[in-house]
């Protein structure tokens, strides 16, 4: 049941991440298809672009302890540990 609910946090986190990327590409640039995500890398923009969409993570963050659910709180905090290394690494 631990594991079970540590990857629902991670994958929380990981959708979390996603959805704040989009919604910040879609309300503050032109980007609006995946040829603009793709000219927004080529840029060197791709880090801070993660960053910025980890924000939400910290929402999620504080909904999961809310409801008293933390191990999927620790699953959210593994999936930004996890886009900090990738943001790192792009």
């Amino acid at each position: 049941m631990k594991k079970k609910d540590l990857f629902i946090g991670l994958l929380i986190g990981l959708v979390a991440a996603t959805l704040g990327c989009l919604l910040f590409l879609y309300f503050f640039t032109d980007a609006r298809s995946l040829e603009d995500i793709k000219v927004v890398r080529t840029q060197g923009l791709m880090g801070k672009l993660i960053t910025l969409g980890a924000i939400f993570n910290l929402i999620a963050f504080f909904i999961l302890l809310k409801l008293e659910k933390e191990l999927m709180a620790r699953g959210v905090i593994l999936a930004t540990i996890l886009l900090a290394i990738l943001t790192v690494i792009l």
